[in-house]
């Protein structure tokens, strides 16, 4: 019998190792890039290499009571995870140290919680000893139930850690977003310090849980029953101090692109508000001059004709021409809002100058007369929007020059809303995370761009709006929402 039950405890330790190994290259999966891409049955390799080297660790360092070795398993560990994060991985990064020590030390802590399972098999061993005593059951059976209790209470044990392990692992991975956020010195030291202060903790425990008297081991927990209590609850908030360390960090790390991207959205209000006055009012004398000179302009020409003893023909051509140069200064957009028609002139002529052959629909985009949505914002809007647009078309046009772009702009009225939708090409390649709302930016930069979509989302949330996007196969289209009320502003 005590052959099965070492041959059930190995299997067990083995098939904690696999589960641990397929934990951890999720782990490491989720904020590390794979070395070797093309390498078949990834998961399965890191996996087994872990369940595979876990068992040697105890081999080299077996269950004693002697600090030395239970510090030098430790490190051992670590050691392992660390070499197993830079042969598999692209691990060179300050976030590596954090995944090694935080998975240990969820591990570490895991376990210890999970032990205390058997102390409740202990009091369903002592049990079956005052029954055998009491003569309620024969030694026979009590050898078996013993034996069962032992086994039962191992898979028991084994299967909470699986869980629990598990569950925080998890926890961690939802709760760090921004996984591909370049951590600092001082971010990485707040982010260590909870999992190294938990596997300290551990180390202790390992070290004094257990005291030898006279030969016999001996448990902490029986010469000091309250620590059933005290332990438990210390490892518990140990755990959730990881887990919620994390959180805030994520936490701190939104609330800062938050303000950031709120800084540069109000510069660009400022400048917009700065300018905005003057080019309309320039616009309108442009306008009004032109009118003006263009009936100024058709006298002349048609005084010029009627004389026709002293006709001109110099004079006409050049009368002519200016005309021509006047006709070049109306506007080719007609929407309704002055400062979007300059905003697509704008555009149109960077579109004309980098990306000719770009298809530019503004048919559809009209403003009514009663928008009570500010000039300024709607610029923000579109000059995000054209701006992500006109990059998407650049790309595609790079990658496939044969290739048809074209860019779309709309917008129709809707009860109380007004919507705006801007479709147009790309390259149908889309970089999506599942904690982002946005997709993310293809720019080599991405700390100071991929902020537009945030931007034109702050802005639609100050007129009780929303934004929602889609991909139809090379096709993005994007899709702004906002209540078209008087009053319905929220000041910054």
């Amino acid at each position: 019998m005590n052959d099965i039950l070492n041959i059930i405890h190995i299997l067990l330790e083995f098939m904690i190792a696999l589960f641990q190994g397929y934990f951890l290259q999720r782990f490491y999966e989720a904020f590390l890039e794979k070395r070797f891409s093309t390498m078949p049955f990834y998961k399965g390799i890191v996996t087994l290499s872990y369940g595979a080297l876990k068992p040697v660790i105890n081999i080299i360092f077996p269950s004693q009571y002697d600090p030395v070795r239970i510090i030098g398993k430790l490190l051992l560990h670590i050691i392992l995870l660390l070499l197993l994060a830079i042969f598999f991985y692209k691990a060179f990064k300050m976030i590596t140290a954090f995944l090694v020590i935080t998975f240990i030390s969820v591990s570490e802590i895991s376990f210890f919680i999970a032990y205390m399972v058997m102390m409740f098999g202990n009091f369903l061993m002592d049990l079956w000893v005052y029954l055998i005593q009491k003569a309620y059951i024969q030694p026979l059976t009590f050898e078996w139930i013993y034996k069962i209790t032992i086994i039962t209470f191992f898979i028991l044990c084994y299967a909470a850690f699986v869980i629990l392990l598990y569950i925080s692992l998890k926890k961690i991975m939802c709760y760090f977003k921004e996984k591909e956020y370049p951590v600092n010195r001082t971010e990485l030291f707040f982010l260590l310090l909870p999992g190294v202060v938990g596997l300290l903790i551990c180390a202790l425990l390992r070290i004094i849980m257990v005291t030898v008297e006279n030969g016999i081991a001996k448990l902490l927990y029986h010469q000091f029953p309250v620590l059933m209590f005290v332990v438990p609850a210390i490892l518990i908030l140990s755990l959730l101090s990881i887990l919620y360390g994390i959180k805030l960090f994520q936490d701190l790390l939104s609330l800062n692109r938050e303000r950031n991207s709120r800084v540069i959205l109000e510069k660009q209000i400022d400048n917009m508000q700065d300018h905005i006055t003057e080019i309309e009012h320039i616009y309108s004398g442009i306008r009004s001059m032109k009118h003006d000179m263009k009936n100024t302009l058709a006298v002349i020409m048609q005084l010029a004709l009627e004389e026709k003893k002293t006709e001109n023909t110099e004079l006409k051509n050049y009368l002519s021409e200016l005309q021509k140069s006047f006709d070049r200064l109306e506007s080719r957009f007609k929407t309704g809002n002055a400062v979007v028609d300059i905003l697509l002139n704008m555009k149109y002529h960077e579109i004309i100058r980098t990306i000719p052959d770009l298809c530019f629909y503004v048919d559809r985009l009209l403003f009514p007369a009663s928008l009570n949505i500010q000039s300024y914002d709607i610029g923000v809007i579109l000059g995000n929007a054209l701006d992500n647009a006109i990059e998407a078309c650049r790309n595609l046009k790079t990658e496939s020059p044969d290739e048809n772009i074209f860019i779309r702009l709309s917008s129709f009225q809707k009860g109380k809303f007004f919507f705006i939708e801007i479709e147009n090409s790309f390259n149908g390649k889309l970089i999506r995370k599942k904690q982002s709302e946005f997709p993310v930016t293809s720019k080599s930069n991405k700390q100071a761009h991929g902020i537009g979509f945030a931007n034109i989302k702050s802005t639609a949330e100050k007129y009780h709006g929303a934004v929602d996007w889609s991909v139809h196969d090379k096709t993005f289209l994007f899709s702004i929402m906002m209540k078209n009320e008087r009053g319905n502003e929220v000041e910054y």
